[in-house]
């Protein structure tokens, strides 16, 4: 087992490959954390927090003879209020208005695989020999409480997953408060890494050291937001994207959440993630449970993105579920930005027409099909065909797409309701709204209530009756607005009853490709993964907007669930103009697709699309299911390299037979300096051979014009041309910038 027990010290051992995560006993009483280090054969309780008299901290009665033990002085495990530890506890539990409670150790359960969460997502083991579990029980004298802390090893990936379960006593109770997790650093010699940013600017990452006090982030809007993400990660001092030591945390839960560091008096840092206790009072009656959303806590060795790889690696293999968990993911065309909300047939399968030329293999109907939606102020929540565009429903559309050789999808907002509809005209009381006050729009549309059954159950009757009508093979699920005039429990609800929607439907129709989508990246989190395997990463469709994007939401997340397009230009969010290849070659970075009119594109255009696609198809593979790496990242540049501003990624397979470069200039600059970019992640042994995304078809229509070769469509050095995986990673290969605003180079190597 990964994890075993040592009675006589009081001490678990939870052991990843490279890890081990101390658990101690002390006093047969008070459950304390003894830290995560590198691998420990065996542990002899000499490296523990030592027991010191420090002034101000008081002791638990039972060691009145003995100054030197204080909770407020120790590395608690999962700290409770009012006993005597000052600092921020993991959980209050209100009983007879006494938020006092005391937790003692009363037993422990280990045993192989791990159990699913009621009602929420999780990780999960295809087979127990994937993990062990470590159940730890603690129990309040007083009131009964019973709170069950679960830890799941995993046996190939240094990732320990945590959430508590609290079960009320013979006393009710009301929890105000239920954190998943608490871990105590013994030091705060760390940088604070998160993901934050704003609709259309989401998870770019911010680095800070920590300071005395609290510092976190959270989200108050009914969803985890484009403001912060749930995600948080402590760096050693020098720690990088290949060396050092990071700790990573990710909460899997889409609704408001709470991440946060205390650094406490002594320098002691106390990380502590889970449902934000904002407008959150759970009530408890005799032997009812509450279970707490997942927490994923990775250790790396190897930097960042040694950490990156290890979320990568779970959450494609034990996170997303289903047919397409595995499968490479199609290309993609959606209408939106080549209509808006005017389409009809003709014009639909007009784009359809050239879409299938060009070799995508998806089409996607966006917003304004049901109802009387022409614009964004009507009819979400009228989940039926609006016949003044597709007179011959949907089926129509669907036989039509199916019949040029492409899937179809459809865009969907079930948890929308818009105040000009007949189902808020029929049921106003489905909405979340304030008595007696005037309803808060937001894109002039109302959320609703999914925590009521009747409103889920009105949902899973519309949206089957769609998805079984119509051949539909993908469904982008949106959700366009932050959530307000909550009550009390309200989110918690809300996302139980999301998640209930979600687990049926997503069983029901396992062909389908479920997208989630939140004004882009809303809702950018392990839960929804859990239900759907990709997400549309921002609005924002710009090249060199999306980068830090990107790169930001690659910390945790795998390309297979970044969903990535190429738009027009000048962009429709910055206005900016960027040149066809390079939005090809950032768009590459995830799954791959197009938000464009085709139909007023060139000749040369369609050629290089067309090229494009049939290249993405070639390594989409690789990228999709491969091994990251961020060479040269946005939040490292410095202010004497900004002539030579640059991003690189590598995406190099499991087997190392291939890897994808990209590299992008952020500056246009005449007669630039070289850079060097060291690969990563190769075969040393092996002989590598450089490729380049020239068609012939695209080679041909460049003859044929008064144009050169874009530069930037070109690979830096011959096709052909062939190194030693050694040479490329640890000379590196001189580039100079390219003189194109937002020019790139982007180019595959194969073992010879």
């Amino acid at each position: 087992m990964s994890i075993c027990f040592n009675k006589e010290k009081g001490v678990f051992l939870l052991n990843t490959p490279s890890s081990t995560y101390v658990i101690r006993v002390y006093n047969e009483k008070y459950l304390l954390h003894g830290g995560w280090f590198h691998s420990l054969p065996v542990w002899s309780d000499v490296c523990v927090m030592p027991l010191a008299d420090r002034s101000f901290c008081p002791v638990p009665s039972e060691l009145h003879g003995s100054a030197d033990f204080s909770l407020d002085a120790q590395q608690c495990e999962f700290p409770v209020p009012m006993r005597s530890d000052f600092r921020s506890s993991a959980f209050e539990a209100v009983c007879d208005d006494n938020l006092a409670t005391d937790l003692e150790y009363k037993s422990y359960r280990i045993f192989a695989g791990k159990k699913s969460l009621d009602g929420l997502p999780s990780t999960y083991v295809s087979d127990d020999s994937e993990a062990d579990t470590l159940e730890i029980d603690l129990k309040d004298p007083n009131t009964g409480l019973l709170v069950t802390l679960s830890y799941t090893v995993w046996k190939s990936l240094d990732v320990i997953c945590r959430h508590a379960v609290f079960k009320c006593g013979s006393k009710p109770l009301s929890l105000r408060k239920a954190l998943s997790a608490s871990i105590d650093f013994p030091h705060s010699r760390y940088k604070m890494m998160q993901l934050s940013g704003a609709h259309a600017r989401e998870r770019h990452v911010i680095l800070r050291n920590l300071v005395p006090g609290m510092q976190g982030i959270e989200s108050r809007r009914g969803m985890s937001s484009h403001q912060q993400n749930p995600f948080l990660a402590l760096l050693s001092d020098k720690t990088g994207e290949s060396n050092g030591e990071a700790f990573g945390f990710n909460l899997v839960y889409s609704g408001n959440f709470l991440a946060q560091i205390e650094v406490d008096q002594w320098g002691m840092a106390r990380l502590q993630m889970g449902i934000n206790p904002f407008n959150f009072d759970w009530k408890l009656k005799d032997g009812e449970e509450f279970c707490t959303p997942e927490v994923v806590m990775v250790r790396s060795e190897s930097g960042i993105g040694g950490m990156s790889r290890t979320f990568h690696d779970l959450y494609r293999k034990n996170l997303c579920r289903g047919k397409w968990r595995d499968a490479e993911r199609p290309v993609v065309i959606n209408n939106w930005e080549a209509t808006y909300f005017n389409f009809d047939v003709k014009k639909l399968f007009s784009l359809a027409d050239t879409a299938a030329k060009e070799g995508v293999e998806l089409f996607v109907l966006d917003d304004g099909w049901f109802g009387k939606r022409n614009d964004d102020r009507s009819s979400l929540g009228d989940w039926i065909v609006n016949k003044g565009k597709l007179p011959n429903g949907l089926e129509e559309v669907s036989d039509g797409i199916h019949k040029r050789g492409m899937k179809f999808g459809l865009w969907f907002e079930p948890e929308m309701i818009s105040p000009d509809s007949d189902l808020y005209r029929s049921h106003p009381d489905w909405a979340f709204h304030v008595e007696g006050r005037n309803p808060v729009l937001g894109r002039h549309q109302l959320v609703l209530n999914l925590g009521k059954e009747e409103v889920v159950d009105y949902l899973l009757e519309r949206l089957s009756d769609i998805l079984s009508t119509a051949h539909i093979d993908y469904v982008k699920w949106d959700f366009n607005r932050s959530v307000s005039d909550m009550y009390l429990n309200a989110s918690h609800k809300f996302y139980l009853g999301l998640y209930r929607l979600l687990g049926i439907l997503t069983s029901r129709f396992p062909e389908v490709l479920f997208e989630s989508c939140s004004g882009g990246g809303g809702r950018f989190d392990a839960g929804i993964l859990y239900y759907m395997p990709q997400t549309w990463t921002s609005d924002n469709t710009d090249a060199l907007s999306r980068i830090p994007i990107q790169m930001g939401t690659s910390l945790v997340y795998p390309a297979s669930a970044m969903s990535c397009h190429v738009s027009a230009v000048p962009n429709h969010q910055v206005g900016r103009l960027t040149s066809l290849s390079s939005r090809g070659h950032v768009a590459m970075a995830g799954t791959f697709g197009y938000e464009l009119d085709l139909n007023l594109l060139s000749e040369l255009e369609l050629a290089e699309i067309k090229s494009q696609i049939a290249w993405y198809k070639k390594i989409r593979g690789t990228v999709q299911f491969g091994d990251l790496y961020r060479i040269e990242c946005p939040w490292n540049y410095t202010a004497a390299a900004e002539s030579s501003r640059y991003s690189a990624w590598e995406h190099v397979s499991k087997d190392k037979k291939q890897a994808v470069v990209t590299i992008v200039w952020q500056y246009a600059e005449a007669n630039p300096e070289y850079i060097n970019v060291p690969l990563q992640g190769l075969d040393p042994d092996a002989k590598y051979c450089f490729k380049s995304l020239q068609s012939e078809t695209l080679q041909d229509h460049l003859k044929k014009s008064v144009f050169d070769m874009p530069a930037n469509l070109s690979c830096i050095v011959p096709d052909g041309t062939c190194a030693s995986g050694a040479e490329l990673m640890y000379a590196g290969l001189r580039v100079m910038g390219k003189p194109q605003y937002g020019g790139s180079v982007h180019f595959l190597l194969e073992k010879c």
